[in-house]
């Protein structure tokens, strides 16, 4: 059977939502929710690193506040102000702005919409296997359980 045909090129706001809007245990989903994806270099087959095109609504949050164990995060802000909260503190981000988070570096990191308008901005971030995820604020890791990555409690207890 022939492979599918990927596009070459695409109007980023015609890739469809991601189905699935959060990944999270149901009792942290609530707290993204207003988000929406655009899985962008999943639309094109790229496999090294993924690319979202995403869109934040008033009062929601990009994902809990995390840091990456070996997976580099970059993110470049579009349209509207977000609220880029780190372990050094808070910063407005306004369109044209951007940052990156070097994986094992643990600063941990998220975007808050504080404010009345959406927001929009890619996020890319690299695939590197074995990678685990923290979550400061909550009772929560990404971590390898039984050859498996889960979600589970920060004693180990998965979700």
């Amino acid at each position: 059977m022939p492979e599918a045909k990927l596009p070459i090129a695409a109007l980023a706001t015609d890739v469809p939502l991601r189905i699935r809007p959060s990944i999270y245990p149901a009792k942290f989903s609530h707290r993204v929710a207003g988000r929406e994806k655009r899985a962008l270099g999943d639309h094109f087959g790229l496999k090294n690193y993924g690319v979202n095109l995403t869109r934040l609504a008033p009062g929601s949050e990009s994902a809990l506040r995390h840091a990456h164990s070996k997976q580099d995060e970059f993110i470049y802000v579009l349209q509207g102000a977000a609220t880029l909260v780190t372990d050094s503190g808070r910063t407005v981000l306004e369109p044209g702005m951007c940052a990156g988070f070097p994986g094992g570096v643990g600063n941990a990191h998220h975007l808050v919409n504080e404010s009345t308008d959406d927001v929009i901005y890619l996020e890319i971030g690299d695939r590197t296997s074995g990678e685990d995820v923290t979550y400061p604020d909550d009772d929560l890791q990404i971590a390898t359980i039984d050859g498996r990555r889960q979600f589970a409690h920060k004693d180990g207890t998965p979700y």
